[in-house]
């Protein structure tokens, strides 16, 4: 999936504007998620909106406040949780510009996956805009370690997942996903992935605030080797399918399409993003790049020019 043709080179936004409404995994708050389109160069903003109030953040690295069981990102003392759904589907399905409202502390978990955010977005409609899609390019490998965690970062011409897990558990046990992150590989083995968790880390999550709004309705829930939801996975290798959703709505954070190959072994949330701070930490491990303009209104399909070197992308 290089920019020569299978990532398109016009940045996106969406055609119309789109609400989705549900509670929150964490929080248990209701909460309503509006996804409008934004001018070209806008990125993605989150604005918490409610009781008059509004306070933009940007969807970025730089903005993240807490990676607990979720990924949070705050500014002006606001802040908005359980943003990686929501953004993995705006970037595997290439949208680069919108203006997401939440009016309340959590987007919601709808049914665990990101299913609902993608029918929301193809309800509204993707369209192109007039500017040149930039890229984050990989260009030598980056790695983090944390206790037993690894991850790393590898060149690559291609925005590419290779997630693996190792749970104790052997309704689990060692599960590996590998693939390009394409809208249509994403619609077909990682959106409707669900997230997952043990009964009993319930009442120690319940203690600190998280999982209130937990059920079998939008969490995947295993007691010893046993899966309670009546109706079973959806893939045999479920978990590690959501885990790879994570990581792509984690590395969407980056500002703009990653192009290199993201590997994690025993990953979540914490990890991805100390990979996105180490990889901007190295000036010299990234560069964002943008199609050439071969002259208005049109762009060239494969060569790449550098136009920055700084990680304001």
């Amino acid at each position: 999936m290089g920019i020569n043709g299978r990532l398109g080179v016009l940045q996106t936004t969406l055609q119309g504007r789109v609400s989705v409404s549900g509670i929150g995994v964490h929080s248990g708050a209701p909460a309503t998620v509006t996804i409008a389109p934004a001018p070209a160069n806008t990125g993605i903003l989150i604005i918490r909106s409610e009781a008059g109030a509004r306070q933009g953040i940007a969807a970025d690295w730089r903005s993240v406040q807490a990676t607990d069981h979720c990924t949070m990102v705050a500014s002006g003392g606001k802040s908005v949780a359980t943003i990686e759904h929501l953004m993995a589907t705006l970037r595997a399905l290439e949208i680069d510009n919108a203006i997401v409202e939440v009016d309340g502390p959590e987007v919601p978990v709808m049914d665990g996956s990101a299913s609902a955010f993608v029918k929301a977005i193809d309800k509204a409609g993707i369209t192109s805009q007039p500017a040149a899609r930039r890229f984050v390019k990989v260009l030598k490998p980056v790695r983090v370690e944390r206790g037993h965690s690894h991850a790393e970062l590898l060149p690559a011409d291609t925005a590419r997942i290779e997630v693996e897990i190792d749970f104790a558990t052997p309704a689990i046990g060692c599960q590996t996903y590998r693939g390009d992150v394409t809208p249509a590989r994403f619609r077909r083995e990682l959106a409707r992935a669900r997230t997952f968790g043990f009964m009993a880390d319930v009442e120690g999550l319940r203690a600190k605030g998280l999982a209130l709004g937990a059920s079998l309705e939008n969490t995947v829930a295993l007691d010893g080797d046993r899966v309670l939801n009546e109706d079973g996975l959806r893939w045999s290798d479920e978990f590690v399918r959501h885990k790879a959703l994570d990581a792509v709505g984690d590395l969407a954070l980056a500002g703009a399409p990653v192009l290199g190959c993201y590997r994690s072994y025993r990953g979540g949330h914490a990890l991805n993003v100390a990979m996105l701070q180490a990889l901007f930490a190295d000036r010299s491990a990234y560069a964002v790049v943008e199609p050439q303009v071969r002259h208005e209104g049109s762009f060239a399909g494969a060569p790449l020019s550098a136009v920055a070197m700084a990680p304001e992308v």
